[in-house]
């Protein structure tokens, strides 16, 4: 609907506009996430294609420029002969034929009703957040250093920059952090939690005075060259775009006042004259009760030809939602020409996937990213193989995972034969 009607998160009118993150999650081989990736890989999925291209150095995750990224998908919508792209607003659903709702976690209120009107079902929110962005140019690099996590990277380079704090300077920061003034929110906040693994700084910090020290701010594999020692506590900086004249504050998000932002962010060691590009926000992310209302093949269950996609479904992060994006999209084709719909096998991690959000509990239905929990446990007799040895259980989840989905490709190909 953008830009004709705009979110509270969104700046641009760019198809694919990322705004929590720039991170598409771990790249290294045999992790949930890479496989995840993996798998849209081997089916051609072109969000993946377009996040190769607009890619900037992150360590060991998939790190895309924002305006590069969100360019190439605008460019291949409006260039695609098969899209007919229209900018409005939809705020009914139609009664007949096929229709894929990914509406992302902005729904709009008018369309949310539509959507809770069809499933019978009230919606659901929580509140996810972005993370502050600042002027590299005002980053103090005679404080804040190059580092990965011991030092590990896919290209062997420092891909982060890395701000210490002392004892000292830790403990006036998460001082002033918890002293500092929230935006109201919008929803009463005993109806709205947070999602577990995209809390607020502060909210962090409530839960007692070293949390912060082992979450975002965890100094492990961080060695100051100016010490030779872990810091007492650190934030990482990762580059935002191509042309490294931005940084994110790594996983903090928070719900403070602008004002405060700038005053408690300034805290921050090598941080002191900083400009801020963007501050943390709080915005409202909309869901269905997946597991009350969606099929594996992610339809309504009592209407088959509407399919659920994305945040809007109960997946949390980019590629979750790109992966049942793709789900939809291919279960869809196969709708419209008259196939069976066959969902992704169970081993698989777009199966798994859409396993969670067709049979969770629904009575704690909460978003979920790609985990190895997701997956089938292996057999007794696999874990007792590699039971001292956590990566080749791993390395096996995943050959069985790009193995079924090697099978569910080539009988989809006979069929079709």
């Amino acid at each position: 609907m953008r830009p004709a009607v705009q979110t509270a998160a969104h700046k641009t009118d760019q198809l694919g506009e990322l705004v929590c993150s720039n991170s598409l999650k771990s790249e290294s081989e045999n992790s949930a996430p890479w496989l995840l990736k993996e798998e849209l890989r081997r089916l051609g999925s072109f969000l993946l294609e377009a996040a190769r291209t607009a890619r900037v150095p992150g360590g060991h995750a998939l790190t895309v420029d924002r305006e590069v990224f969100a360019q190439e998908i605008t460019r291949f919508c409006k260039t695609n002969p098969m899209i007919d792209l229209r900018r409005e607003e939809v705020k009914t659903l139609p009664n007949d034929g096929i229709c894929i709702i990914a509406t992302g976690p902005l729904t709009s209120g008018s369309l949310a009703a539509e959507i809770a009107r069809i499933t019978g079902s009230d919606r659901l929110f929580f509140y996810d957040s972005i993370s502050p962005i600042v002027d590299a140019e005002s980053i103090d690099t005679s404080i804040a250093f190059r580092a990965s996590r011991y030092g590990k990277s896919l290209d062997g380079s420092d891909d982060y920059l890395n701000c210490p704090f002392n004892k000292a300077e830790y403990e006036r920061f998460v001082d002033e952090l918890l002293g500092g003034q929230s935006v109201p929110a919008h929803i009463p906040e005993d109806q709205t939690p947070f999602f577990e693994a995209c809390l607020p700084i502060e909210e962090i910090a409530r839960r007692g005075r070293d949390t912060l020290r082992f979450g975002p701010m965890k100094p492990v594999g961080l060695t100051d060259p100016r010490t030779g020692r872990w810091p007492y506590a650190a934030v990482q900086l990762r580059q935002e775009n191509l042309r490294a004249d931005s940084y994110n504050l790594v996983g903090f998000q928070n719900h403070m006042r602008f004002g405060e932002q700038q005053r408690i962010l300034r805290l921050i060691p090598g941080l002191e004259k900083a400009e801020f590009l963007r501050y943390g926000q709080i915005h409202r992310n909309t869901y269905i009760n997946g597991p009350m209302l969606l099929s594996r093949a992610l339809h309504l269950r009592n209407r088959p030809q509407v399919f659920f996609a994305g945040q809007i479904c109960g997946v949390e992060g980019y590629v979750e939602s790109i992966a049942t994006g793709l789900t939809a999209g291919r279960h869809a084709v196969s709708l419209a020409r008259g196939e069976a719909v066959r969902p992704f096998p169970r081993e698989t991690a777009l199966g798994s996937l859409c396993e969670y959000v067709s049979c969770a509990d629904p009575r704690d239905y909460q978003p979920a990213n790609i985990t190895f929990d997701l997956l089938p446990a292996l057999d007794e007799e696999t874990r007792r193989k590699f039971r001292h040895d956590k990566k080749a259980r791993h390395a096996e989840v995943c050959r069985r995972a790009l193995a079924g989905l090697a099978g569910y490709l080539e009988a989809r190909a006979e069929a079709h034969a």
